[in-house]
């Protein structure tokens, strides 16, 4: 299903089984001779159905498609590799395409989760259920790189490039300063909080994602086109929102390490508050641990860059206390 958000600009609901999110919001921005679709969906039969049917009904062949692809994860990206023909532009950012370039698989990820305190064995089984495991794209075409403010036009639209990390090393949003809105992935949110995780022991997914949402605190926005859920308007509102979360999570973590100490960050993600529904942490879906220890790790490491907490210790497993 198809729906006119503005003049030559739709949204289709790209179906996302077994997920939470429901769903993912693919823009399609038509524009003559050339087309642009915003994110893909997984790389599964009932998304590419989805899409199909979406840019029938728009009128839009593969042939005048070029894509847009916000960031890295497999919802997003996943599709890609089955969309894209010879004449095909894929947009996309450097920071995340420098990973695909120097992926060595998902055996890092977990290598540094079990130094997390992560039981590997079901962090291994929670892989082989992750869906950038199962619904990845099969390859990887050629990519057009776009940095931060460059333009991009399409449709009577002029959208400014703004790379937002954080959720990713390189996501990157779309503004239209005209028309006031923002095509804003998985970088703002209109009910949940993005997940800012971190799996490895360089960088601070954190404190990238809240100087990106200081970044474009004072855009002009009247409406935000998210990755999931529904649009939503109240703009600086939500990003004060967001920010104040991420700090009631840090103050909640150093109440934690008040009480007992030292502790791993698999430790500090089943003592943390989770809007979940299970009866304990033990209940909790595997793939839901996997989020929610890297959501700890990247709070953790806000703290430790900061002077807030330190390391205990470093082998076998990585704890903290406080200063």
């Amino acid at each position: 299903m198809q729906e006119e958000i503005y003049p030559n600009l739709y949204r289709l609901k790209i179906p996302l089984p077994e997920s939470p999110l429901k769903y993912l919001n693919s823009y399609v921005i038509k524009g003559g001779a050339r087309n642009l679709v915003v994110d893909t969906g997984l790389n599964r039969d009932v998304c590419k159905s989805a899409m199909m049917e979406g840019l029938k009904a728009l009128n839009v062949s593969l042939d005048t498609l070029d894509i847009f692809i916000t960031h890295l994860h497999a919802d997003h990206f996943g599709l890609l590799s089955e969309l894209v023909t010879e004449n095909t532009k894929i947009y996309f950012n450097r920071p995340d395409a420098e990973i695909i370039e120097h992926w060595q698989g998902f055996e890092p990820m977990i290598q540094y989760g079990a130094r997390s305190g992560f039981p590997e064995e079901i962090l291994r089984s929670a892989l082989h259920q992750h869906p950038g495991f199962k619904y990845g794209s099969r390859w990887t075409p050629s990519l057009n790189i776009l940095n931060d403010d460059d333009v991009l036009e399409i449709g009577g639209y002029r959208f400014s490039c703004i790379q937002t990390p954080g959720h990713t090393h390189g996501h990157m949003c779309l503004h239209e300063p005209s028309a006031r809105f923002l095509i804003a992935g998985d970088h703002l949110l209109s009910d949940i909080t993005p997940n800012i995780q971190c799996w490895w022991e360089d960088g601070d997914p954190l404190g990238d994602y809240i100087s990106s949402l200081d970044k474009i605190y004072h855009l002009k926005v009247d409406r935000v086109l998210p990755g999931h859920r529904r649009l939503f308007e109240n703009y600086t509102e939500r990003i004060d929102e967001l920010k104040h979360h991420h700090e009631h999570r840090l103050e909640e973590i150093l109440r934690l390490l008040e009480k007992k100490s030292p502790i791993t960050a698999f430790e500090t993600a089943s003592q943390m508050t989770w809007d979940i529904e299970a009866d304990s942490w033990d209940t909790f879906p595997v793939a839901q641990k996997w989020f929610a220890t890297g959501e700890a790790i990247s709070h953790l490491r806000y703290l430790e860059r900061r002077g807030k907490i330190r390391r205990q210790s470093e082998d076998p497993v990585i704890t903290f206390g406080l200063v």
